[in-house]
C-alpha cells in the first residue's frame, strides 16, 4: 500500500497505522474492516471507533501488510 492515506475526513497524510475494527451488530466476529490513520490522527480515529465497541487491533501498516502475505 505504497500511496495509503489517512482515513481522517479531509487529511491526505501517509498512513502509518490500520485500524481494524467490526460493527457487532452487522459483521460476523471474525470480520475485519480497515481504516488507515496518520500518526496525527490515530488516537482520534481510534477513539471513535473504541467508544463504540468496534476497535478490535491496531497495527503499523507495515506489519499488517506482512500478515496479509
Amino acid at each position: 500500500m505504497s500511496d495509503a492515506i489517512c482515513s481522517a475526513k479531509g487529511c491526505r497524510a501517509d498512513a502509518v497505522w490500520v485500524l481494524a475494527w467490526n460493527n457487532p451488530k452487522i459483521h460476523t466476529p471474525e470480520r475485519r474492516k480497515t481504516w488507515l490513520a496518520c500518526e496525527e490522527h490515530r488516537e482520534h480515529l481510534s477513539q471513535f471507533l473504541g467508544v463504540r465497541g468496534f476497535l478490535k487491533d491496531v497495527v503499523l501498516l507495515e506489519e499488517w501488510e506482512a500478515r496479509q502475505d
